[in-house]
């Protein structure tokens, strides 16, 4: 075998270009103490906070605390396959999850990494998950509605897109129920220009919980833009610490590419306990409730990422929804009213409505957007549909509450009774059940302008749902015209009333009645003695 002289020349030349004469550095420090998700490290004396740590095992963690000779760190995989004297490399980068519409449709965890089962998800890309939010002059002010599909919010708390609202009550009133529906109703937007991806973050919930959760939007066909992120209850506190970080950077993905995206943060008073937690055991000084003192911090840098991007940042969004669960409906307590401070707004879900069987459960008092009208459709903000709702029903409680004494009342007085508990009748909204924005403008137009006066108490729910389909059919001409323009202009006023008056006529649901025995007749008398009497 001969060789060429010109190509072994060659091959060592292009070597002694390609030689450096440096070493490969890297930080290596010793555990000295680890236990319950944390660990103290002697060394890495170059480690930046926030800086991703290589532990043996394949398992990582994230510098959390700089002292004087050791490093607090938290540990995100199982921390008992770390032991004393084990060595920890340090890497350099931030911590980052992958991102991209390869996550659609699974359910994974902080890291990225799926816990559905499925197969392996392959996308290469990353992106950090704690970042600075967009400055004001990479942002526009919230005017394009997120369409809930529940007539309460839509009506009198409207939501925009970029906007933080937070879904605040007690345990079990159906705060998960109103997240669950947004997504559930942005399934008519798939795949046209307004459609909205959505992230749903459980933190620290039951994995029961979370599977039924994501059944229910497999079943509606949502998870087809959903991405669920799971920190479970039986998950260390470092996942659920930085699970709505995660989940945040996987929304602003999308919401770079200009598209409309949608977070829920389900909660954020359990992400709070588990940084608590965390706090505690690297011995940062407590403070109120024994929450450290940038507890505010943790969930202030969270939402301010949720905006509107400026059309030349390519005008995406990413909608906020937190949820933060109160005690005993004390709204005044730390962490309750942190968030509500940082946010634009509040839904409050109060318990005694809730068991009325009023759902949703919306204290219309205390519940505000601070967005207001910019979100909402001109239909709907018409004078004689949602603009003077909330006062209407404000008044209605009142009033209910000045009847419990006993009090004679005069026939205007009962009439605007007998309305408001109508109109409370007509916002109740099964679960799952998303109506469309254009029906609800019909109802509720219908509901404020006396339409279901001469309908029983009882049957307002199926005289709504009989409306809707009848609306939909025989009315569609109507509702075309109102979809199309989203504005109640006086000739498409006077159509909608044609149909809703042409369904009075025809429903068998137009007067109060029991058993089939006409009401409206003794409610006169009624009236006319109780005017007698006064």
């Amino acid at each position: 075998m001969k060789f060429k002289i010109d190509e072994i020349v060659s091959v060592l030349a292009g070597e002694i270009a390609g030689f450096e004469d440096r070493l490969a550095v890297t930080q290596v420090g010793k555990v000295i103490e680890v236990g319950d998700g944390i660990a103290h490290i002697y060394g890495l004396r170059q480690a930046m906070a926030g800086e991703m740590l290589a532990f043996p095992n394949n398992v990582f963690g994230q510098v959390f605390n700089l002292e004087e000779e050791t490093v607090g760190a938290v540990i995100f995989d199982d921390y008992t396959a770390i032991k004393e004297g084990d060595l920890v490399h340090s890497t350099g980068q931030l911590l980052s999850t992958p991102v991209g519409p390869e996550l659609l449709g699974r359910v994974v965890d902080p890291l990225g990494e799926p816990i559905d089962g499925g197969p392996a998800i392959p996308t290469t890309q990353r992106r950090k998950i704690d970042v600075i939010a967009p400055g004001i002059a990479d942002r526009q002010p919230v005017k394009e509605p997120l369409q809930t599909g529940i007539k309460a919010i839509d009506a009198m708390i409207p939501i925009g897109r970029g906007q933080r609202e937070l879904i605040i009550g007690d345990r079990k009133t159906g705060k998960t129920a109103i997240a669950i529906d947004t997504i559930i109703n942005q399934k008519k937007f798939f795949g046209t220009p307004e459609e909205v991806i959505c992230v749903y973050v459980a933190i620290g919930q039951k994995e029961s919980t979370v599977a039924g959760v994501v059944d229910v939007l497999r079943r509606y066909g949502a998870m087809d833009y959903t991405i669920v992120v799971n920190a479970g209850a039986a998950d260390a506190a470092p996942m659920q610490y930085i699970a709505p970080y995660a989940g945040c950077a996987m929304a602003e993905h999308f919401m770079w590419q200009g598209k409309a995206t949608l977070c829920v943060y389900d909660d954020l008073s359990k992400q709070a306990q588990a940084y608590r937690q965390l706090s505690l055991l690297l011995r940062r000084p407590p403070g109120r409730e024994a929450y450290p003192g940038d507890v505010f911090y943790l969930h202030s840098r969270l939402l301010e990422r949720a905006c509107k991007l400026s059309n030349e940042n390519g005008g995406g969004s990413l909608t906020a929804l937190p949820v933060i669960e109160t005690q005993e409906g004390e709204v005044a307590a730390y962490i309750p009213t942190n968030v509500i401070s940082i946010t634009d707004g509040q839904i409050y879900l109060e318990p005694d409505l809730f068991f009325a069987g009023i759902r949703p459960a919306i204290n219309v008092g205390i519940s505000v957007s601070r967005v207001g009208g910019s979100a909402q459709i001109k239909a709907m903000k018409h004078k004689k549909v949602a603009a003077s709702l909330r006062l209407d029903l404000a008044a209605y409680r009142a009033l209910e509450a000045f009847t419990q004494i006993g009090t004679e009342l005069d026939q205007a007085t009962q009439k605007q009774l007998d309305r408001g508990a109508r109109m409370v009748e007509a916002l109740k909204q099964p679960q799952y059940q998303p109506m469309d924005v254009v029906d609800q403008v019909a109802v509720i137009y219908a509901g404020t302008q006396g339409f279901l006066d001469t309908v029983a108490m009882g049957d307002v729910a199926r005289w709504e749902k009989e409306f809707v389909e009848y609306f939909n059919a025989s009315g569609a001409a109507a509702r075309s015209e109102l979809a199309r323009t989203r504005e109640l202009t006086p000739p498409l006023e006077a159509r909608l009333v044609e149909v809703i008056r042409h369904f009075s006529n025809v429903t068998t649901l137009n007067k109060k009645t029991v058993e089939g025995i006409d009401l409206k007749p003794l409610d006169e008398a009624v009236q006319q003695l109780r005017t007698a009497r006064s």
